[in-house]
């Protein structure tokens, strides 16, 4: 097994906002056989993304392999509702930094 970065075997690493209350993370993989190779290590898990984000499992909504996009998309609570007094990333743009350098055992 060797060590990849997501950043390095991704096309596709971003954040946005799911509706006020949400956070949606989406990592699109370059090809099917480097997605499924991700998916039958269940690379990206509720454990890993708790502990890169520093949140509870219990505010991870939802964590899908989703086959035909070749893709994980992970929903989670935002800590500050977008556009709330002391919120600094208004469309959630800019939350998918620390999955990029997220290391995947394949």
């Amino acid at each position: 097994m060797a060590k990849y970065k997501l950043i390095d075997i991704a096309s596709v690493i971003r954040s946005k906002n799911s509706g006020p209350y949400e956070l949606t993370f989406d990592v699109i993989f370059k090809d099917f056989d480097i997605y499924g190779k991700v998916k039958a290590a269940n690379a990206i898990n509720h454990e890993n993304f708790c502990a890169l984000y520093g949140i509870a499992r219990e505010e991870i909504l939802h964590l899908v392999y989703f086959d035909p996009a070749k893709a994980v998309k992970v929903t989670i609570r935002r800590p500050i509702p977008s556009g709330a007094l002391g919120e600094t990333d208004v469309y959630g743009a800019q939350q998918h930094a620390p999955l990029m350098g997220l290391e995947v055992e394949l």
